[in-house]
């Protein structure tokens, strides 16, 4: 097969973007439409809304729809807008996916469905029904440790085959099973987990999904150029250095949508509170992730 990174249906340096919302808790829709802009000026080829840094859960059908809409207005041509459309229900999906590709969405993601553990043939005919009722292409989201649901390498190979599945979101944290796919389909990679941006990046993958980009979208977009220049110990370089805010922001017992609405409080960009049953993170929070964003802002 070619270089899996010769497909990259929505470029290679995508944000899942948090969704900004008003202290009241409405949909901040002119927040979005900056914060937007910013990821794009940032180096941002793609937009991901409404996945879980997007707060999918707790936001309605119509202010999903409107936020496609908004950040479609914002960006123009210049990034590709990715829909999270994914529910526990293939008739909801499909109706919020029909609905995403009405409001102007380049493309749809598609988280397996949760709760129900469906097995990997009920798995395998959701996306297939996903994948039928639009024209727009479908980036597969595996993240089981969310779900309680793996799709499994096996379901994705068979799932490339479909015209319309080009896509992975991967947080799988199956390095050998992601080898696999990438091995025997044309399926386009995304690492969605950013301590694994480089490593899947030198396999092949086709880009990333980056939840941290929020607040550093020009980082791992120079990580990712330096290593298609050629200079490999530059991008190793950029991926040790980013660590520790990544670990600030990931893995601090918090989800990554309550640790980046935070730091981009603190930079006075868009962002709001978290919708319950999510919370704000406290003062202490806030302060430690300024202090790790300065830190590597003054690395450069």
């Amino acid at each position: 097969m070619n270089d899996a990174r010769t497909t990259t249906p929505f470029g290679r340096a995508l944000c899942a973007m948090v969704t900004p919302f008003t202290e009241a808790g409405a949909l901040d829709v002119e927040g979005a439409r900056r914060l937007a802009e910013r990821l794009v000026a940032g180096g941002c080829e793609g937009l991901v809304l409404s996945g879980t840094t997007g707060e999918s859960p707790t936001t309605t059908d119509a202010e999903k729809a409107t936020l496609v809409r908004a950040v479609r207005e914002a960006v123009g041509t210049r990034a590709t807008v990715v829909a999270g459309v994914g529910t526990a229900d293939t008739r909801h999906t499909v109706e919020l996916a029909l609905a995403a590709e009405k409001a102007g969405a380049d493309g749809l993601l598609v988280v397996a469905p949760y709760y129900s553990r469906p097995p990997q043939d009920a798995v395998e005919a959701h996306f297939r029904e996903i994948a039928d009722a639009t024209d727009l292409p479908l980036m597969l989201y595996d993240i089981p440790g969310r779900t309680g649901t793996r799709i499994e390498p096996e379901t994705m190979i068979r799932l490339a085959g479909h015209p319309r599945i080009v896509a992975v979101k991967d947080c799988s944290y199956d390095l050998p099973g992601t080898q696999k796919v990438l091995a025997r389909t044309e399926l386009a990679y995304y690492a969605g987990c950013d301590e694994q941006v480089l490593a899947l990046y030198a396999i092949g993958a086709a880009g990333y999904v980056s939840t941290v980009a929020n607040v550093t979208p020009r980082h791992f977009r120079s990580l990712i150029d330096a290593f298609e220049a050629g200079d490999t110990a530059g991008a190793a370089h950029l991926q040790r250095q980013v660590l520790p805010l990544i670990e600030a922001m990931m893995s601090s017992g918090l989800p990554g949508t309550v640790t980046a609405k935070a730091l981009l409080d603190r930079l006075d960009l868009p962002a709001g509170p978290p919708r319950p049953p999510l919370r704000p993170a406290g003062r202490e929070t806030a302060d430690g992730l300024l202090a790790t964003y300065e830190h590597l802002l003054s690395a450069y």
